[in-house]
């Protein structure tokens, strides 16, 4: 689960759009103005909240309800039960304003899928990973 979260932290490098948005908002001689630093502390808080309620649950679910299946099948299953706990996260953060949500859970989404896709090749390619147990 560790690659996952550090693949999740990894993609920021590309930030998303609400992280761009954030740096301009105030003007240069506003005191606030140093509010997109806080972003160097926010974004990792984030990645750490997302790995913990989303990423590692469907991880080990994905795992789980895809059995001894093929590996697309358990994918699938890992990203179909993220997306639902990551909308519950955002729906119960974000309150009912669904056109702030979906775009936010949609880029939240792009990003743990790749985490996920990085556990489920550790799961399929290190002997001694969750598949080799439950057999």
């Amino acid at each position: 689960m560790h690659l996952s979260g550090a693949i999740l932290l990894l993609t920021f490098l590309v930030p998303p759009f609400w992280m761009l948005d954030a740096g301009y908002t105030t003007p240069p001689g506003d005191p606030t103005a140093d509010a997109p630093f806080l972003l160097l502390l926010a974004v990792p808080s984030a990645c750490v909240v997302f790995h913990v309620l989303v990423q590692i649950p469907a991880g080990l679910l994905g795992t789980w309800l895809g059995g001894s299946r093929t590996t697309p099948v358990r994918y699938g299953s890992a990203v179909a039960v993220a997306g639902a706990l990551s909308l519950l996260l955002f729906w119960s953060v974000g309150g009912n304003a669904w056109g702030s949500i979906v775009p936010a859970w949609a880029d939240a989404m792009a990003r743990g899928s790749l985490g996920l896709a990085g556990y489920m090749w550790v799961v399929r390619v290190l002997p001694g990973s969750a598949r080799h147990r439950q057999g």
